[in-house]
């Protein structure tokens, strides 16, 4: 496959910063590791530290891992794609289940329906990763339903 006409560095800074705002790929160092797709030639995942951080998704959106948004939480910007439960929900929510719009006690400017969202404790920890099912304004509007379906969690980690 020919290689990508951009620097696949470049190339993942830029969705960064588009999904989650200017600024934040700031965080990531010269030293990103990519896999690209034998068929395509198109970047698959990257990873920091042979740590897997995200995987790009088919439809534009990057699907983050525990240890991605844990460095991505290094700036400020990305606080703003981040939901804080109340202190109740916290351990359900680690252990990898969802989060109720209830349980929603802060949630950033930046999250909108069907956007990847990190959970955080009240300490700014991560406790979770996934996608958001209603936007940022919806979600202290409902009593009832699910805020952010959970993909993962830190207690439901094999590593």
């Amino acid at each position: 496959m020919n290689p990508l006409p951009v620097n696949p560095h470049e190339k993942v800074c830029q969705h960064v910063d588009a999904i989650f705002g200017s600024g934040v790929s700031s965080v990531f160092s010269a030293d990103l590791q990519f896999e690209f797709s034998r068929r395509t030639g198109r970047i698959k995942n990257f990873s920091l530290e042979n740590r897997l951080v995200a995987t790009l998704r088919t439809d534009g959106g990057l699907a983050l891992t525990i240890f991605g948004a844990q460095h991505l939480a290094g700036s400020r910007q990305f606080l703003e794609n981040c939901v804080i439960p109340v202190q109740e929900a916290v351990p359900f929510v680690s252990e990898g289940r969802s989060l109720f719009c209830r349980h929603v006690h802060w949630c950033g400017s930046n999250v909108a329906a069907g956007s990847d969202v990190a959970v955080l404790d009240e300490s700014c920890n991560v406790i979770a990763v996934g996608v958001a099912v209603l936007g940022s304004g919806m979600m202290h509007q409902f009593k009832k339903g699910v805020a952010v379906k959970v993909r993962e969690g830190i207690k439901g980690r094999t590593t």
